[in-house]
């Protein structure tokens, strides 16, 4: 099959497309290389999927270009079987402007659902986020939770998926669009809290926790994001659904930092600045609709993802480790 993965060079879609390439597809990377993080990272996801494609038959190539640009959108759906959605501007703690939000989120999904409506694609799955749901009323968020971002970036996400829903119903186009929780792993972005708090321990540094640290967090490792994806590529019962696709658990973030340091840096005290007003003080993904139409059951505790992520940040921290602390 030959698959679109737009914002393919990202942690998440990276992933996707190394996943795909080395199932024997082919597969089609867009990505812009946004400076949203250090691009140097995404050097080392196209390799990645080079490296998956080398040693299968399938095949990887990547296409530097925007989703804002309807036309090269247009002509890379146009080929493809089945478009993997998850170019977005990131950032919920970023003072971006909320057009920027708007207008990649919004503007530039609008673009990949009306060429999928176009070229009637298999199946358009869209990279959503727990952000949707704002401040919680009750845990764990199921789909059918209020939807009150607090945030440009979670505001425009929600735009983003009940878009996808409408073509879905008025259009017959075949999407998904699969609630992310606080996904972490090989790759992941330099500047979340779990590469900070291993990067920072391991270097002898206190771990540093925003706000009061009883926040909890439901973090999901990518792993189970690839089992959640790769299912859609075989099964229709989720066409016009919105699913959360989170962990088997939630942890609070100065216990998540408690156990960085003690299996890393046992002698270090925990430090403590100021939060942010964005940050959602809790979040807990109900997967239950996920697990009845797609069998999506999570493989890797929260404590089980993070031991894999630290062996993995030490076979790798040469390259990885300066990304992290710049």
């Amino acid at each position: 099959m030959r698959i679109l993965v737009t914002g393919g060079a990202g942690f998440i879609g990276g992933h996707l497309a190394e996943t795909f390439a080395g199932d024997d597809h082919d597969v089609v990377v867009l990505d812009n290389f946004d400076p949203y993080y250090d691009t140097r990272i995404k050097e080392h996801n196209v390799e990645a999927g080079r490296a998956a494609a080398d040693e299968s038959d399938g095949s990887y190539e990547l296409v530097e270009g925007d989703v804002r640009d309807a036309e090269t959108v247009d002509e890379l759906v146009a080929e493809a079987d089945y478009v993997y959605h998850q170019a977005a501007q990131a950032g919920v703690r970023t003072d971006y402007s909320p057009r920027k939000y708007d207008e990649v989120n919004v503007d530039g999904t609008l673009n990949v659902l009306d060429a999928a409506r176009e070229h009637g694609v298999e199946r358009l799955v869209l990279a959503s986020s727990s952000s949707v749901y704002g401040k919680p009323r009750y845990l764990p968020y199921d789909e059918d939770h209020l939807t009150t971002p607090i945030s440009p970036y979670g505001a425009s996400k929600l735009a983003a998926e009940r878009y996808a829903m409408v073509y879905a119903e008025r259009y017959g186009v075949p999407a998904v669009a699969l609630r992310y929780f606080t996904v972490y792993g090989p790759r992941m972005r330099p500047n979340m809290a779990i590469s900070n708090f291993v990067s920072r321990c391991i270097n002898g540094e206190p771990p540093v926790i925003y706000g009061d640290g009883t926040q909890t967090r439901d973090m999901t490792y990518v792993a189970d994001i690839l089992a959640a994806n790769r299912a859609l590529l075989s099964t229709d019962a989720a066409d016009g659904e919105v699913m959360n696709v989170g962990s088997t658990d939630n942890i609070e973030i100065r216990t998540l930092a408690e156990e960085i340091r003690d299996q890393l840096a046992p002698d270090l005290d925990l430090e403590y600045t100021k939060g942010y007003d964005v940050d959602a003080d809790h979040s807990h993904a109900d997967i239950e609709k996920a697990s009845e139409l797609i069998d999506y059951e999570p493989t890797h505790t929260i404590r089980e993802g993070v031991d894999a992520f630290v062996e993995w940040y030490r076979a790798n921290r040469d390259w990885y480790e300066p990304l992290v602390r710049d």
